[in-house]
């Protein structure tokens, strides 16, 4: 994977890159066959955010014979930790614990997801990193 800056991703273009994470590479005609029905969007229009991903070097797109063969150039994990740090910044100031509060308050936690988050609690106050 590239070390370069991480692309901004418009949420189509997650998509994409959700598809290509599980499984690369791929043809624009496979990503197609699996993206348009489910959000009703034509070849055309897959193969316009495969093209924007390349240009945001966030995809590669090697020649095979007459079509390309599509693959990530970044991780999913990075990624995911940009846009968690974006929306931390932007809606929560930077601060996780009015993150945490809302999601506890507002998430509809069950027991099982609520003993999962005192234990990872436990686990950072004790100065473990959970990975």
């Amino acid at each position: 994977m590239s070390q370069a800056p991480l692309p901004r991703i418009s949420d189509a273009e997650w998509e994409v890159m959700l598809l290509l994470w599980q499984r690369a590479p791929q043809t624009a005609a496979e990503v197609a066959a699996k993206l348009c029905p489910a959000h009703d969007w034509t070849e055309r229009t897959v193969k316009t955010l495969l093209a924007r991903l390349v240009k945001k070097e966030a995809l590669s797109a090697k020649p095979d014979g007459k079509r390309y063969l599509y693959s990530p150039e970044v991780s999913r994990d990075d990624c995911v930790q940009r846009e968690s740090r974006t929306f931390l910044d932007r809606v929560f100031g930077g601060s996780a614990s009015p993150l945490l509060a809302h999601f506890v308050r507002e998430g509809g936690l069950g027991d099982t997801e609520i003993q999962e988050l005192r234990s990872l609690l436990d686990e950072v106050s004790k100065g473990d990193k959970h990975e």
